[in-house]
């Protein structure tokens, strides 16, 4: 409702965000959020959390994360050269091989300043990891929905996208626990 104010004029903060992103960036960028996710939550299993050192989970998450994206395009960079004799040593092969990695390293930058707000005391480590990792299956059963969405439509799909993605997730976090 714009109360006499023409529409165009009203400015609805939700929904420039919403115009900014739309439904085709996030599918462009499913890869690396998928990928991202089960990689943060696999290091998120292998954590250990120590009071003594409160803010080296934030270093081993986002390094961890930032050196696997690394191997990830580096791979992709030299095995693209060896299977087609192409050169690498330029920027159309570098653009190529770094495809998808902004959105891996994306999704470890709430996990990594989560922990390193537990660094400086504003949250628990323990607060840190368990908002962390629901935040990845979250993300996690959002595509999942989305791509049930995209196959078939309707209810089911996406409600069973959402769940076996999602659940992919939270076996990953479950790990965590189980392993006590």
């Amino acid at each position: 409702m714009s109360y006499g104010v023409p529409t165009r004029l009203c400015i609805r903060p939700m929904s420039l965000f919403v115009q900014r992103l739309s439904w085709s960036q996030v599918e462009r960028a499913s890869f690396g959020l998928i990928y991202g996710a089960i990689l943060v939550l696999s290091i998120l299993m292998a954590l250990d959390l120590q009071p003594d050192a409160p803010f080296k989970p934030a270093i081993i998450l986002f390094g961890s994360v930032l050196a696997m994206t690394l191997a990830r395009a580096l791979a992709a960079l030299l095995s693209h050269a060896a299977e087609t004799g192409e050169r690498i040593m330029n920027a159309a092969a570098f653009r190529a091989a770094w495809s998808g990695s902004h959105s891996i390293l994306a999704v470890a930058n709430l996990p990594t300043a989560l922990f390193v707000a537990s660094g400086f005391g504003w949250l628990t480590a323990e607060a840190a990891l368990s908002v962390s990792q629901v935040y990845c299956i979250l993300i996690l059963g959002i595509l999942g929905a989305r791509v049930g969405w995209i196959v078939r439509g309707g209810h089911w799909y996406p409600l069973l996208g959402a769940v076996s993605a999602g659940g992919v997730g939270f076996f990953l976090a479950a790990m965590k626990y189980a392993m006590k």
